[in-house]
């Protein structure tokens, strides 16, 4: 085999295979037994994302102890907050550099992929009800970072909104980058959290 049909069949299975210093794709959901939270767990080529259900009352609780009105505190617990661990599982210092902005992120729920409702989405709402600074702030570090860069063995967490209500079921649909080439993966029948109540010793803040 020539050089020249070499370089095609490596470019050809790059293409289908992703970087070769990451591990293949995987995609998993799952149920705490103890809870019956559930989480769904992304592997795509350097990306690994996993998200895990929030109750409701969990958010609310967290964000009237940071200085929310229960109003406020309300009405962003029930925009389906999932907890997310995110994280560039490039197996080499030389993989891929992960590139994430979660407004190119978009939720189905049956009527047309939406985008998510964002960190800095809230904020005029937050200063139009006159929240203090010092809420404001904790929520803004509590919530997933809106855009990042991650570098192998980089990972981050915090709260992302997806925006229909409890119970409601959707399709997401991730974007990233590797080394600035754009990747997508869908994420089906995940479920945002019925708003239920749950003893406080069953699961962490």
């Amino acid at each position: 085999m020539g050089r020249f049909v070499r370089d095609l069949v490596l470019a050809a299975a790059l293409a289908v295979w992703g970087h070769p210093a990451v591990p293949a794709a995987e995609l998993s959901p799952r149920v705490d037994p103890d809870t019956g939270l559930a989480s769904w767990t992304l592997h795509e080529g350097a990306l690994s994302i996993e998200l895990v259900q929030r109750l409701p009352d969990q958010t609310r609780a967290f964000f009237q102890a940071r200085g929310f009105p229960a109003a406020s505190a309300d009405a962003f617990a029930r925009a389906c907050v999932f907890q997310a661990i995110i994280a560039n599982r490039a197996l080499t210092a030389q993989g891929p550099v992960v590139g994430l902005d979660l407004r190119r992120w978009r939720v189905d729920a049956g009527q047309g992929p939406l985008p998510l409702p964002v960190q800095p989405t809230w904020q005029p709402r937050w200063e139009a009800q006159r929240l203090s600074q010092a809420a404001r702030i904790a929520f803004r570090w509590a919530l997933f970072p809106t855009e990042q860069i991650y570098r192998p063995g980089d990972h981050g967490w915090g709260m992302i909104p997806f925006g229909p209500a409890p119970g409601t079921r959707f399709d997401l649909q991730v974007v990233w980058s590797e080394d600035g080439i754009e990747r997508t993966a869908q994420v089906p029948a995940m479920e945002c959290t019925p708003d239920r109540a749950i003893s406080p010793t069953d699961i962490s803040p």
